[in-house]
């Protein structure tokens, strides 16, 4: 069963950074529920081959000690990896458990977090907290190596409850005692001194001399309590459920509300939220099965462009339309600094709530940034993906009206929906100059394309998912 070429685009723009025009053939051959479950089993498909080879063009990528090169690698990562979800689910994961090199200025641990997450992302959610709670990066960062048998620090304790698994209103204070005396002694190992061979990694460390073994009272559960024992109490929640579910359909289904309202703010559908925490529930905590049922579901189908793209879905997904990124390909260093100048410091969040989403991704300056981004890439008939945009109209057989035209550029840059005020401005460059089609080729005829898709790029839909 043949599936719509516009549903695909859609998953794809939301499962990864974009979908090449080849893939995109070949795929709506399948059914959409098959395209769904081969996007959800990361584990068959093999990791980049050529991922190594980014070394040797990129020398600075063995030092560990500058996390913005790493960052190189990640964005190469997005953008060509056969498994999209794996390094999308990274991503979302990044903005839940905000952990950031701003305090711990330690390259190593930083970019193990990610690697952390990467290897969690689709796995069941109590071992992906266990692991956090297990990883340097994230015992600095929240200063659980300060949380002492004797003298607890509640600082991880608390925004494990309130920003990483439960939200504010779900739990008491003494809850959050409670939960830090369970993870006393969970600390890291003493890397050797910076200087002078740089950074080194650090390992986690369960100190038993440290550690609080005196009976805990935890969500209404007794017992002499680790951290794994809190973990387990807490996927077993519907509060959990509710939280994972809502921060999963505000990152992949459509905007809501920033995290500090939504314990006086209703869910946006409340009909979707029920089947997401309804499939957490039954599948204990599974998170490849939460996904299946996300992707698979009306309300997903149903969100076209109701998500502001965070920067680096934007940088990822422009990149995915018109170019070809190799592993030579010189742009890739720069594209650490230009999520930073669009909003988006990857590997350093401004806090542990992590960025803040929706429309509030778009200022005057990173708005700027974007569309002087896109624009430059689109009107580049270097890149491949740009010139085949333009290729692809100029090539047409049959002479297209001005609104074909238009609706074959949408088409091209991913099956785009825009309003009638973009649409009618579209139309009128459309109307203008010569016409397309029966094979004519004239510069002309390509500028006028590329002032279409120019002008695109530059619309307000251009930043939606």
């Amino acid at each position: 069963m043949a599936t719509d070429k516009a549903l695909i685009s859609h998953l794809y723009r939301r499962a990864g950074f974009g979908i090449t025009s080849e893939l995109l053939d070949e795929l709506s051959k399948k059914s959409y529920e098959s395209i769904v479950d081969d996007l959800v089993e990361i584990d068959i498909i093999p990791d980049l081959p050529d991922e190594d080879i980014l070394s040797r063009y990129y020398p600075q990528l063995q030092s560990t000690d500058n996390f913005g090169m790493d960052n190189t690698k990640w964005f190469y990562r997005m953008i060509n990896s056969k498994k999209p979800l794996q390094e999308k689910m990274t991503l979302f994961w990044h903005h839940v458990f905000a952990t950031g090199w701003t305090k711990s200025e330690q390259g190593p641990t930083m970019i193990d977090h990610i690697a952390m997450l990467r290897k969690n992302c689709l796995l069941n959610l109590r071992v992906l907290l266990t692991d956090l709670a297990s990883d340097p990066a994230m015992i600095f960062w929240l200063d659980n190596c300060e949380n002492h048998g004797k003298n607890i620090n509640e600082n991880f304790g608390r925004e494990l409850l309130e920003l990483f698994s439960m939200g504010i209103g779900n739990y008491s204070e003494d809850d959050i005692k409670e939960a830090s005396r369970a993870f006393t002694g969970w600390t890291f190992e003493q890397p050797i001194p910076l200087y002078p061979y740089g950074h080194f990694k650090s390992q986690f460390v369960f100190d038993e001399k440290d550690h609080d073994f005196g009976e805990k009272e935890f969500l209404g559960n007794k017992g002499n309590f680790n951290g794994e024992d809190i973990v387990e109490i807490i996927v077993k929640t519907e509060a959990c459920a509710k939280f994972i579910s809502r921060h999963l359909y505000n990152f992949f289904v459509a905007d809501e509300p920033q995290i500090p309202a939504w314990s006086i703010e209703p869910p946006k559908d409340e009909e979707a939220m029920k089947i997401l925490i309804q499939t957490f529930m039954d599948s204990d905590a599974d998170m490849k099965e939460v996904m299946r049922t996300l992707f698979k579901s009306e309300f997903f189908k149903n969100s076209m462009f109701k998500r502001v793209k965070c920067p680096a879905e934007f940088i990822a997904g422009v990149l995915k339309l018109t170019s070809e990124v190799g592993p030579k390909d010189d742009r890739l260093a720069s594209l650490h600094g230009l999520s930073t100048v669009m909003g988006q410091t990857l590997l350093d969040p401004p806090t542990v709530e992590g960025w803040h989403t929706g429309k509030e991704w778009i200022d005057g300056g990173s708005l700027t940034e974007r569309i002087n981004y896109a624009v430059d890439l689109v009107t580049d008939m270097n890149n491949s993906g740009s010139k085949n945009l333009v290729e692809n109209l100029i090539s047409s057989s049959e002479e297209l009206s001005a609104e074909q035209l238009v609706n074959n550029v949408l088409k091209n840059a991913g099956y785009l929906e825009v309003s009638e005020q973009t649409f009618d401005q579209l139309l009128d460059i459309a109307s203008k100059g010569p016409s397309i089609g029966n094979n004519k080729d004239t510069e002309d005829l390509r500028e006028k394309i590329i002032q279409l898709y120019t002008l695109l790029v530059s619309s307000p839909e251009f930043q939606l998912a």
